[in-house]
């Protein structure tokens, strides 16, 4: 019975995240481009976001990172880049990205999938 439970459970959480489409994903990331990379070491005014799912915030090497982003303790999973991404500011406050966010969950979700494996 508890099994059972705990199996739906996890398919209801499963059902309720979107999975997100990597190649719509390709889309929504053209309005970070011009700030952001999907390129390993390639820094813009932003930092690259080559492999920043399960990665660590504020750790990219030779990007300057805000005091507060850097101290923010802040793993990339995926909820995590979801809340970052719907309001920057909001989840991490004196973060110095002026992005406002994204505010359609479907955006947010292929961006995540796309930064999960760019193609």
């Amino acid at each position: 019975m508890i099994a059972c439970a705990l199996v739906m459970g996890l398919a209801t959480s499963a059902a309720a995240a979107p999975a997100g489409d990597p190649i719509a994903g390709k889309s929504v990331f053209a309005k970070c481009a011009p700030c952001h990379s999907v390129i390993a070491d390639q820094n813009r005014i932003g930092p690259t976001l080559s492999g920043i799912v399960g990665g660590k915030a504020g750790t990219v090497t030779n990007y300057a990172y805000s005091p507060a982003l850097k101290a923010s303790g802040i793993i990339w999973t995926m909820p995590e880049l979801d809340a970052y991404l719907a309001n920057p500011r909001a989840r991490v406050p004196g973060t110095r990205m002026f992005f406002a966010g994204l505010s359609k969950a479907e955006d947010r979700a292929n961006l995540i999938a796309y930064l999960a494996k760019p193609q």
